[in-house]
């Protein structure tokens, strides 16, 4: 089984080993055998692992790839869907594909060699160049010596600059100290308008609250200034404040 095969050369080795032991597919809507565009699919979907390899631009399986399409087969058989065989195939380790893929033991018949690539002219570097070729001389005429380079000062090597020493780095501003947090308490006077007191008021402040709040509570509205709608402020407080806990009955007096 071991080999590497191109998409062709994968889709026969699965039709070789579903030739035994294969009752084939349960209904009409599921080939026998995948084909090219079923394995591009189970390769999207994740059903069957990317390809190994790649020659050129042909993309290349290995015994994997069989394990994982033979698999997938014999549970679609069994009419399991393909949502279910792909949670109970993931993460399958080989052994475990093989155990469920039931590949026969006689080995397939050899395929043919895989062609070799194509030479790629335009990606080989250049031949190097050929040396030059030495002038020939005459036997008894040796070649003239060479002029001897005319002999140069060697200018001074400069200094190094001298090292200064890095700055210290500045001190880490310190932390702001955290502002305490207080607990206030509001209470709604109508017509989107909040009283915010520093303490929480009692259900006893209420009324009287309300009632101080009244003149204000018109000249806010005489002036636009709130919420369109009533604002009287007995009855926008009733519907907006919190109840207490002795105030959780209803209007009739049974509890709410």
């Amino acid at each position: 089984m071991v080999g590497v095969w191109t998409m062709d050369e994968l889709v026969e080795q699965v039709r070789r080993a579903l030739a035994a032991e294969y009752p084939g597919a349960p209904n009409g809507r599921v080939r026998d055998v995948p084909d090219r565009r079923a394995i591009r699919w189970y390769t999207t979907t994740g059903l069957v692992d990317r390809p190994s390899g790649m020659r050129g631009r042909t993309a290349l399986y290995g015994p994997r790839h069989l394990l994982q399409l033979v698999a997938v087969k014999r549970r679609q058989a069994q009419g399991h869907s393909l949502a279910a065989i792909q949670a109970e195939l993931a993460g399958a380790t080989d052994a475990e594909l093989a155990t469920l893929a039931r590949l026969p033991v006689v080995p397939s018949a050899p395929l043919p060699p895989p062609e070799p690539a194509r030479p790629r002219f335009w990606a080989a570097p250049p031949a190097p160049a050929a040396p030059p070729t030495a002038p020939a001389f005459p036997a008894s005429a040796a070649p003239p010596a060479p002029a001897a380079p005319p002999a140069f000062a060697t200018p001074p090597i400069p200094a190094a600059p001298p090292a200064f020493a890095a700055p210290p780095a500045p001190p880490a501003p310190p932390f702001p100290a955290p502002v305490p947090v207080r607990e206030v308490g509001g209470v709604a006077l109508g017509g989107g308008a909040i009283l915010i007191l520093p303490a929480r008021p009692h259900s006893a402040d209420h009324a009287a609250i309300a009632a101080a709040a009244a003149p204000l509570l018109d000249l806010l509205a005489t002036r636009g200034l709130l919420d369109a709608g009533p604002h009287t402020s007995a009855g926008l407080h009733k519907a907006t404040c919190p109840r207490t806990p002795d105030e959780q009955h209803t209007d009739d007096g049974s509890p709410s």
